[in-house]
C-alpha cells in the first residue's frame, strides 16, 4: 500500500523531510533523539541531554467507572493532583495508550503535566488491534482507515510540549499466530502451513508500521517512532520489515529480573528499547490478600535489571528505560460488562505467570486490578478518589529521586 496516497486524500497536511531514517549520529539536532555511542551502547536526549524514561502507564479511571471514560475530560483535572505525586516520585514520563476522544483535552493534559511538573508523554495509537470490528492488516480499506487515523493524530500533537515520542501497536504481534485478534485473508489461508500463515501475517503488519513510521517523520521529525510489541515475538521479521522505526516499545513480564530479553533484543532486532509494560501486582493470589511488600521487592528489582542493562551497564546497553505498569489501580478490569462490579475492588485473578514466585502456586496470579503503585479510595478529596501512596512508590522515589545519574563505570 502507498500510504503517500492516503495523505493526499485524507490530511491536509505540509509534509517535509527525507523519507529515509537519518543516520543516529546525525540526529543530535532534534527535540528527542538516539545517539549510539563508541561503545556500542544507547541513549536517548531530549533537548541535547541524558534522559532515561522513569515512567507510568496512566489511565486514572475512576472508582465506578470502566476504560470507555474519558478522564481526560474530568473537570476535576487528576492529572493535577497526580502530577504532584508523580514529580515527587522522580517519575519524567507517562504513557497514554490512546489520545482520546476529544484530542483537544488530551492536548492540554499533556501540555500541564510538562509546563508544571517536568512530565512528558509517550502517546499511543493500537492501530485499530483493540477496536470493534477486530482488525485485518491485510485489508486495504483497514489499512488506509487507521494510517488516516494515525497521521491525523500526530499533526494535531506535534507541536504539543511534553510529547516524547509515539507508540505504534500494542501487543498486535500476539495476533501472527491467531491466538489474539485473529485476522487473514484468502492469500493467506491459501498457505499450506501454519509457519508460512504467521510470517506472512508479519510480514504484512511490520512492513505497515515501517511505512507509517517513515511518513510521521516526514510530519513530525522532532520526536521518536517506536514499534509497540508484546515481548520478542516476531521480531526478527521486524528487523527486515520495520527497519525504519527509532526503537522498540515492549510489553514484558517476567517476574524479579527479565532474563535473556535485553540480549535477544540485541541479536534480533538491534534497536534501543522502552519498556512501555513492566511490573507487579499487589494482591498475593496465594495468600488472598494485598501485598504491598513483593510489589515493591519485584518493581526495584525490576528496575535495577534496567540499570544494568542502560548505558554503560555491564548488561546489553540498550535499555532507555520504562513504564511501570500502571499508576493506579484499575477497578473495572475483571468484569467489564459488569457495571456493578465496578464499585468493588475484585481480587479474581485473570491470568498466570509462573516467574511470580510469591504467588505462582495460586496458578493464575496475575490480579488485573491491582497493578498500581497508588491505591484509590472510594473516599473523596477534591472531587477525586482519595489516593494512597503504596510501598512500591516509596522504593522507587528513592531509586528515582537521587543525585543526578553520575557517568557509570565502563563495562569489564
Amino acid at each position: 500500500m502507498k500510504i503517500t496516497k492516503i495523505i493526499s486524500i485524507c490530511l491536509l497536511v505540509a509534509v517535509s523531510g527525507c523519507a529515509r531514517v537519518q543516520p543516529v549520529r546525525q540526529q543530535e539536532q532534534k527535540e528527542v533523539s538516539i545517539r549510539q555511542l563508541e561503545d556500542g551502547d544507547y541513549r536517548m536526549f531530549v533537548k541535547g541531554k541524558p534522559f532515561v524514561v522513569k515512567g507510568v502507564c496512566y489511565a486514572p479511571v475512576p472508582i465506578g467507572k470502566s476504560h470507555l471514560y474519558n478522564f481526560m475530560c474530568d473537570q476535576a483535572k487528576p492529572w493535577m493532583t497526580d502530577g504532584e505525586l508523580m514529580q515527587d516520585m522522580g517519575i519524567n514520563t507517562i504513557r497514554l495508550y490512546h489520545s482520546g476522544d476529544q484530542p483537544a483535552m488530551c492536548r492540554q493534559m499533556i501540555e500541564d503535566l510538562y509546563t508544571n511538573y517536568g512530565i512528558y508523554t509517550i502517546l499511543g495509537h493500537d492501530l485499530g488491534f483493540w477496536d470493534y470490528p477486530p482488525p485485518n492488516y491485510a485489508d486495504e480499506e483497514f489499512l488506509e482507515q487507521v494510517t488516516a487515523d494515525v497521521l491525523k493524530m500526530v499533526e494535531f500533537f506535534k507541536d504539543t510540549p511534553g510529547i516524547l515520542m509515539w507508540n505504534l501497536g500494542n501487543e498486535n504481534n500476539y495476533s501472527f499466530d491467531g491466538r489474539l485478534n485473529p485476522w487473514s485473508s484468502p492469500e493467506i489461508e491459501a498457505m499450506e502451513s501454519f509457519r508460512e500463515k504467521s510470517e506472512a501475517r508479519a510480514r504484512m503488519y511490520y512492513t505497515f508500521v515501517n511505512d507509517l513510521a517513515l511518513e510521521i517523520k516526514k510530519i513530525d521529525p522532532n520526536h521518536l517512532v517506536s514499534l509497540g510489541n508484546g515481548e520478542t515475538v516476531g521480531l526478527r521479521m521486524a528487523a527486515d520489515y520495520s527497519p525504519d522505526v527509532d526503537l522498540l516499545g515492549c510489553i514484558v513480564y517476567r517476574g524479579k529480573v527479565f532474563g535473556n530479553f535485553f540480549k535477544e533484543v540485541r541479536r534480533k532486532f538491534d534497536k534501543p528499547v522502552v519498556l512501555t509494560e513492566f511490573g507487579c501486582d499487589a494482591y498475593n493470589a496465594k495468600r488472598d490478600e494485598e501485598d504491598q511488600n513483593n510489589q515493591a521487592l519485584y518493581l526495584k528489582s525490576q528496575w535495577e535489571d534496567m540499570e544494568k542493562n542502560m548505558a554503560g551497564g555491564k548488561g546489553s546497553g540498550n535499555c532507555l528505560g520504562g513504564a511501570i505498569f500502571e499508576w493506579t489501580d484499575e477497578w473495572w478490569k475483571t468484569s467489564e460488562s459488569d457495571r456493578d462490579s465496578w464499585h468493588v475492588h475484585d481480587t479474581t485473578a485473570g491470568w498466570g505467570v509462573g516467574a511470580y514466585a510469591f504467588d505462582a502456586e495460586a496458578g493464575k496470579n496475575m490480579n488485573e486490578e491491582w497493578f498500581g503503585i497508588i491505591a484509590l479510595s472510594p473516599e473523596l478529596e477534591d472531587g477525586l478518589n482519595k489516593r494512597t501512596p503504596r510501598k512500591a512508590y516509596f522504593v522507587l522515589r528513592e531509586m528515582w529521586t537521587a543525585e543526578e545519574d553520575k557517568p557509570k563505570e565502563k563495562k569489564d
